[in-house]
Parts: C-alpha cells; structure tokens; sequence
C-alpha cells in the first residue's frame, strides 16, 4: 500500500504541514507528486482539496496503514505542480510567513483555485461533466484521460473556461450533391449550394446567413455535423502584430550580451539610462538561450505591461511567447499557463505572479524595471518576485538579469558588494536621440488662481509643441478629480466612516469614493457639521487638471489615463494606441504613465506636481520620487527630435528633485546612502514589518505590545525593535491598525519568533485579531 503526504487547502498554523493518507489501490498507478486531490479532513470527515507533496513509493504494511483515511478522489489527470514548485514553497516558508497551501496556490491559475468541475471529451465531441458521473466513472474517466483517449477542461463557476467556436463540416460531399431538396424550400436549396461551393472547409456558425432551423435539418439528414474548436483567447493580440528582425547592437549593448551569455554564476545588474535600449539587449540573450533549447521568463511591472512591450516580443518570437498579467480574465490567464504547460511556449512575458510561470529548462530569467514596488505582493503571500526569482535561477542554474535606468539601492548595493556583477548601459541607442533638458520650476513664484496647476512656462512651452504638431506628455500623481471637500465656512472635511481617511471626489460619477474600503456617497450640498453652503473643492486630480487646461485651450485634445479611465479591459491599449496614432495631442495621466513607453513624436514632459510622495512617513520617499521623475523624464526625446522636461515643484532644493534634473544617479545613490546607513534602514538592516489590527484599539494596542514583548524576547540586543506605534493611516476598513519595524542583520531566532506569533493569532480569544507578517516591507504607509 503506497501513502501520500498532503497538504490540505485550510490556511492555520495548525496545519501547515503535511497530512498522511492511504492512496486507494485503484489510483495507485494514476496518482503523481503535484496532483489535486479531494481527502476526508478532520473529526467529521468533511471533504477538502489538498496537493501531494510526496508519495512513499515504498510499500507499507496494512497493520501501519489501518488507521489511516483514503484518497477520495483526484482532481487531475497530470500534475499541476512540478517538483521545482513544491521546493519553493518549502524555501518561501522560511522567509514568507504565510502558510505553505498559500504558496502552493500562488502559483497556481486561479481557475483551479476556484469553484470548478471538469468536462471530458472525447475525439468525435462526446462530453461528461465530472460532477454528473458515479465515482466508479469518475475513477475510469481518469483512467482514460491518463491514456490520451480524452482531453479534460477544467470549467468554473458552471462556465465553459475554454473559448470555442463553433464550425460546420460536410460528412460526405457525394451524399450531400445527391440530397434532392423540394422546389418549394428555395432556402434549402440555397444552403446546399452554399455548402458544396464551400466543401472542405471550416464553416463558422456565427457567421452563417441561413437559420437555425436550416442548419438543424441538414445535420438531421446526416449530411453535416457541427465541431466545436477552441480558440486561444488571446490570439487576437498575436495577430496583429508584424513580425521583427532582430537589430544590430551597439558596441556597449553587445558588451552587456557577451557577459551575460558567459556566465551564470552572479545575477546582472543592468544598469541603462532611459532609451540606452535595454530591451534590444533582453531579446538578444533570450534569442541566445531559446537557440540552446532552453526558455526565458522576462518580468516587467504591471503598469508598464503595455502592448509596446508585448508587441515586441511577439514580433521577435512569434507563438513561442506567453502572455501573463492581470488585465487578463481568468479564462485568458488559463489559456497561457496551459500554453506553457503543454511547453507551447518556451518565452514568458508576465507581471509579477509569471515567476511561478511552470517554464522547465530555463536558460535565462530578466527582471526589467527591478526597482518598481509592484514586484512585492501585497497580500498573502508577501513575495517579491526578485528572491523568486534568484531561486529559480539557481535551480535551473539559469543566468539572471535585473534592469533598470534607476537600481534600487538594494540592488545597487549588492552589485557593489561583488553579489552582483554590474553592467552599464550610458548612451542612447539611437544615435540621433539626446537625453532631454530637464528644467526646474519653482511654484512658490507661480501663484496663478486661473491656472492653479500650471507655470507661466509650461503652458507656454505646451503651446510651442502643438504649434510644431508635437505631442506632450504630463504626469499628475494622482487620481480623482479633486483630493477633498471642505467647508470654507466651519473647516469641516468631509470623511471616509470606516478610514481615518477624506473622502476624493470623482466628477464623472458625481461621488465621493474612499479609496481604502471603496466607501462611495453623494456630494452633499450642504456642511454635515454647519450646515453652510460653502462647500469647496481642494487640491488636484486628474480630472480637475484636464478641465483647467481645457478651458485654457479648447482646441486641445487631451486622452487622461489613471485608474479611473483604465477600468475596462483593453482602456489602457485603446487610449495608447490613439495616443500613438496622433489622435491627441496630449497624454494626461498618473504614475502609469511614466514607464515603458515609446512615442516619438513627444517632445515634452511635464511633471505637474513633483512633490507628492516627498514628505510622506516612508523612508524610501525620496527613492521613489527620484526614480519616478528620471523615469518619466525618458520618454521625451526618444527619437531624432530633441526633448524638454519640466518639474513643477515647490521644494526646489530637494536632493532627489536636484539630481533627477541632472540626471545623476551615482550621486543619488551616493547621498540616500549615507542617510541609510546612519538611521540603520535597508540595504545596511533588514527589515520586518508586524501589523496588527482590532475592531476595538484598546484591544489592538494591547496584542500589539504582547507580540513586540514576545518578539524582544527570542532577539539579540543588536536587533532594533521600533513600536508598536499606529499606522500613519490608522483606521481603515473599522479597523484599528498598529505596527512594529524589526530591523536586524542577523538573527537566527526570528524566523522561530515570527511563527510564534502566528501561533499567537490561532489562540480562540484572537479569532477577530488579523496579525500580517511582512518581510522587507516595500510600503509603510
């Protein structure tokens, strides 16, 4: 009797470990390491979904066996999971600490994670339905599947997940020639013509000019049968892309690539200013390594996932790439992980979950953009894709390349460690584009009550672009229309009931929307608190800039890409590709806007407000703003026409606003550093974050101060320990929020501390306690 370790789908710390079960002698030989199973769990024997993490190939004795309970039944055919999977999980245990079933469904499609059954079909299109068999026919269905004689689609939610189309086929051409249709059915007649015109080949239904009715007599008369073929839902996106030769590159570019290829000992830290062509260089390698049989896994942040950077690798690898993002539904995200299973694909172009795409035999695995926030989750399981990342390197003893125009300083610090080894990228690779002239404009000299958001200077440098039939881009770093809603009369801001958060106004929808617990209500008209009528608008949204500048110049055409015109699927594609198409003559939008795109008719950037995010309680803030304006001063001036960048700011003197107009990243580096380094902060410390939230905040205080006691307790005297202290947003959701900062170099009771407090958070007197656990937290706000 063989016996399979399984971990069950119940997130405790009481089972987050493996659970012994007999394997049934009729699924002995069905049953594989990666497998979905159903189990009887616990004293009422309630079935669960589990995964096999190991199978004791071994026999065993019935008397060891007695007592333990069966496999009740497996949910697929292969395994869903490789033996590299289930080892990452294991290694993200230790420093992940959520539990093991959380890590394992990461890296699954959430189609299997979901509600579901599954539909066989057989070669000539008989179909069963999972739940409607016996389990004697479930057992043989398997048994068939296991055998190539069926194909198995998983359905969710009673959907079909496959996207079909349905087509018509002549059975026999002769037959159908010979069939005598009746003078009087002339629709008939004009079917069977249409038929025979179009023998031997795929007629699509849903384009058919003739009835239902027409269709269903022919198929009576034995003389056509409808097949049903799927369709890749994202196909549409391969076709309209033209294929792309490969660009010579240039004599730095051409260094990077013959380090990369020579060694996979260290990762690469590929460090190129903005339009260097680092992605020219990242098609180059993985044409390297696909020629070598081997598959590449690229990586690139969510809000740069745009079609430009898609559209290039398919045009250079055609239908060996797979797409993986969340833009895709879940039926679209399905169709690519099973593309990659059934190694369809050998290239993988995805945000931040594709690094547990299910590639074998990598060659290389490319991090672009390794300094972007969204490359850490921000829910169970706390990840960042780069530690990922290194461990599948050394797996697959694969090389490993982040990039960016701006490294984290993490990473910076690495490289200069010798842990990486760092390449530079310091000219453009186009010859004729020159980096832009970055100009400073300083707004505490620009009050202006008809243009509040704009300098005398960027609304005339707008009006010189347009003139020549430019385009501009500009960047506001936020969303809304207008930040909150005050009385003037009584100071009165109207605020979200569950945050400790106002209120922002969104014009469009004519609501004010909390943008924490998505709370959404009415403008009032009238003060809550006075009841005056001198309600007012403060600061500055997207939608509030757009107007101003409208009113400014009604002839301009203006295309506003932020969270609230990027709702529906494919917005984001739409407003970029009329944006590329000359359709607009101005680009107005948040952060997303900043990265991975390429226009090169624009000639201008300007940055509205620099100053967000400058002086909020994070101490990577000045980081970030200097990364996101040396990134979004990149895009003017990517071709032969010379580029402007203005940044609008009120705090002129800022290093970070400084450097990021000269452009100098080596003394940024320089400077954060040393400010790193005396206040103990990442690279020199690493850092743990412990949130703790109540209902009640005497009770959240409390558990708060219990859990730093416990903490103290296992930790050297090296470690510093800061808190508990509220969040710098302290309530959302009606939640009461606190948190402690461990920062440590090296503590080897912390990961044992750690797990205790989540045994703290299993207690029934904690059953309303919610205790995250976040390792080197990316956001502190």
């Amino acid at each position: 009797m063989k016996i399979a370790k399984i971990i069950v789908d119940i997130p405790l710390m009481q089972t987050d470990k493996p659970f012994t079960y007999q394997i049934p002698k009729e699924l002995s030989a069905l049953t594989e390491v990666g497998m979905r199973v159903h189990v009887p769990f616990g004293a009422g024997n309630r079935l669960v979904q589990g995964i096999i993490v190991e199978i004791l190939e071994h026999l065993i004795s019935s008397k060891a066996t007695s007592g333990l309970k069966k496999i009740a039944e497996l949910l697929d055919v292969t395994p869903v999971l490789t033996k590299e999977q289930l080892w990452l999980a294991d290694e993200m245990r230790h420093h992940v600490f959520s539990y093991k079933i959380s890590c394992l469904k990461a890296m699954l499609p959430s189609l299997l994670n979901s509600n579901y059954d599954k539909l066989f079909q057989d070669e000539k299109g008989n179909q069963w339905y999972s739940s409607k068999l016996s389990d004697e026919e479930k057992l043989e269905f398997t048994k068939r599947a296991a055998r190539h004689e069926l194909s198995v689609t998983y359905l969710a939610k009673s959907k079909e997940n496959r996207k079909v189309e349905k087509f018509i086929s002549v059975l026999d051409h002769e037959k159908l020639a010979l069939f005598e249709v009746k003078k009087a059915a002339k629709k008939r007649d004009e079917f069977k013509r249409f038929l025979l015109r179009h023998f031997g080949e795929k007629i699509p239904v849903k384009n058919l000019a003739f009835s239902h009715a027409q269709v269903k007599f022919f198929i009576d008369q034995g003389l056509i049968e409808i097949k049903e073929v799927e369709i890749s839902r994202t196909r549409a996106l391969f076709d309209a892309v033209s294929a792309d030769k490969a660009k010579k590159l240039n004599e730095e570019q051409k260094k990077a690539f013959d380090q990369i290829i020579s060694s996979v000992e260290r990762p690469y830290l590929l460090e190129g200013i903005t339009g260097s062509g680092k992605t020219e260089v990242y098609l180059h390698v993985i044409a390297h390594f696909l020629a070598l049989g081997k598959t590449a896994l690229l990586l690139v942040p969510e809000i740069s996932l745009t079609p430009q950077m898609s559209e290039r690798f398919i045009a250079r690898f055609g239908d060996q790439v797979a797409i993986m993002h969340s833009g895709l539904s879940d039926g679209e995200k399905y169709d690519e992980w099973r593309k990659i299973k059934m190694q369809k694909a050998r290239v993988v172009v995805g945000a931040r979950s594709a690094i547990f795409a299910p590639v074998d035999q990598i060659g290389v695995i490319i991090i672009d953009e390794e300094h972007e926030t969204s490359y850490k989750q921000d829910s169970s399981p706390r990840y960042h894709a780069r530690d990922i990342a290194l461990l599948r390197a050394k797996w697959h003893h694969a090389a490993l390349v982040l990039g960016s125009a701006t490294p984290s300083l993490e990473s910076r610090a690495r490289a200069m460690k010798g842990n990486y080894q760092l390449l530079r990228l310091n000219q453009r690779a186009n010859e004729a584009a020159v980096l832009p002239e970055v100009k400073i404009v300083d707004m505490r000299s620009q009050i202006n009550d008809q243009a509040a958001n704009f300098s005398q200077l960027l609304l005339e440098k707008i009006r010189e672009k347009l003139a020549r039939n430019e385009q501009v881009i500009l960047m506001l770093n936020k969303r809304g229309y207008s930040s909150f809603v005050m009385c003037r009369e009584c100071g009165f801001v109207v605020q979200c009931p569950n945050c400790d958060i106002s209120l922002t106004l969104h014009m469009d929808t004519r609501t004010l929307n909390c943008h924490y617990c998505g709370h959404v209500q009415g403008i009032p008209q009238r003060c809550p608190n006075c009841q005056a009528k001198k309600i007012r608008y403060y600061g500055s949204g997207t939608q509030k800039v757009q107007e101003e500048l409208e009113q400014l110049m009604p002839e301009v055409k203006i295309l506003r890409m932020d969270v609230d015109t990027t709702r529906t699927k494919h917005a984001h594609e739409k407003i970029l590709k009329k944006f590329g198409d000359g359709e607009a003559d101005i680009l107005l939008g948040t952060q997303m806007i900043a990265k991975g795109l390429d226009f090169p008719n624009v000639t201008l950037v300007g940055v509205i407000n620099a100053d967000t995010g400058l002086n909020l309680p994070d101490f990577r803030a000045s980081e970030r703003s200097f990364e996101l304006l040396m990134q979004v001063s990149g895009r003017a001036g990517r071709a032969e026409k010379k580029g402007e960048v203005l940044i609008q700011t009120f705090n002129p003197e800022h290093y970070a606003i400084k450097l990021a107009k000269e452009q100098n990243y080596e003394r940024f580096y320089e400077a954060e550093m040393k400010f790193r380094k005396n206040l103990s902060y990442p690279p020199y410390y690493f850092t743990v974050q412990v949130m703790i939230s109540h209902k009640d905040e005497s009770i959240a205080i409390q558990k708060a101060y219990e859990i730093a006691d416990l903490i103290k307790r296992q930790l050297s005297e090296k470690a510093k320990i800061l808190g508990p202290t509220p969040r710098p947003i302290a309530r959302t959701h009606n939640l009461f929020h606190y948190q402690i900062l461990v920062k440590y170099r090296f503590e080897t009771q912390l990961e044992a501390a750690l797990n205790e407090v989540l045994e703290l958070t299993q207690l029934k007197e904690n059953k309303e306690l919610r205790v995250i656990i976040d390792s080197e937290p990316q956001n502190f706000i």
